[in-house]
């Protein structure tokens, strides 16, 4: 089997054929495909602006960071443009148990010729680096200082990375490639949605060279997106219900924009709702145990009130708005 790191992209792909952008752009791509290549999931809908940036970074080595709410599929985006490439792609969840020496690497017993051995064993990052692989770090904005400080090394189109306990600086592969995700972009946990993000240090931040902004889609799309994962839903008939059901999940998201709602339906939680009516066959029972019970207590009258304009129908959290008897 070929090593990884002996692949190299070997034929050209029209973006207007692979993704449907109106442009003449042409992206370089691989022929054979290696474990490592995401698996294609045919019914992902492109968003064409963040689309052309992933593809300007796999392009032209850009540096690219997806920055959008949760749910919006930003990493899903990158792999999927990825799985079109048949470009190799490793995603790191940058929690707070990611570590410097889980980037960089570290010693370890191992056991040689029957006898152990303390050696040297290369983290993701220096792995990555040196192989023609899309590096993906999730949650860039929850990473610990220490560690962003790691990545910051790398930022730059042709940084060298230096292994201090090895005493060896590595050069880049020529088609490794970095892209980020995030749910802010670096500012910290303002609207105390996104608990555990942290304020980036602006010089990190200025060394991505494109940022871009992935948004929920448009109504019809989160409908054939949701038809398409729930099968038993296609047909006139199912769409009517997702239409309503999409409804909700945009009020709700206009709702957190005003103020109102501390937390939003994402298109992953529609369609699980969309799963849960194929269990329970009760889109009222399947819309609680989906979202109202993730909600606050004050805010559930609200989101009932948002699924009575939608669906016509009351949900007990509704009678939660009467007002009591005056004294």
């Amino acid at each position: 089997m070929t090593d990884i790191a002996d692949l190299r992209p070997d034929r050209m792909l029209s973006v207007r054929e692979v993704f449907g952008i109106d442009t003449e752009l042409q992206v370089p791509a691989f022929s054979e495909r290696d474990d490592h290549v995401p698996e294609v999931d045919a019914v992902y809908r492109f968003n064409p602006d963040v689309t052309l940036a992933i593809l300007a970074g796999f392009m032209r080595d850009r540096r690219v960071m997806v920055q959008g709410l949760h749910g919006t599929g930003k990493s899903s985006h990158i792999e999927q443009v990825a799985a079109r490439l048949n470009w190799p792609c490793v995603r790191l969840n940058l929690d707070g148990h990611i570590s410097r020496l889980d980037l960089v690497g570290k010693d370890a017993v191992v056991l040689r010729e029957g006898k152990q051995v303390t050696e040297f064993q290369e983290g993701i990052v220096p792995w990555s680096l040196q192989r023609p692989v899309a590096l993906v770090f999730d949650e860039y904005d929850a990473g610990r200082p220490d560690v962003m400080f790691v990545i910051q090394r790398i930022l730059e189109r042709d940084g060298k990375f230096t292994l201090m306990d090895q005493n060896k600086v590595l050069r880049p592969h020529p088609f490794f490639r970095l892209f980020a995700t995030a749910n802010t972009v670096g500012l910290g946990n303002l609207n105390g949605l996104y608990h555990g993000a942290q304020r980036l240090n602006h010089a990190q931040i200025d060394r991505w060279n494109i940022v871009a902004s992935l948004n929920y889609l448009p109504a019809d799309e989160e409908i054939a997106i949701v038809q398409a994962r729930v099968p038993s839903l296609a047909g006139d008939a199912g769409r009517t219900l997702v239409a309503s059901m999409v409804a909700v999940a945009d009020l709700t998201r206009k709702g957190f924009a005003a103020g109102d709602l501390s937390t939003l339906m994402s298109p992953r939680t529609v369609i699980t709702w969309a799963e849960n009516v194929e269990i329970f066959r009760d889109p009222a029972l399947a819309f609680r145990l989906s979202f109202v019970n993730k909600c606050d207590d004050a805010e559930r009258p609200l989101v009932a009130e948002y699924f009575q304009r939608c669906f016509d129908q009351e949900l007990e959290e509704s009678h939660q708005l009467s007002p009591g008897p005056r004294e």
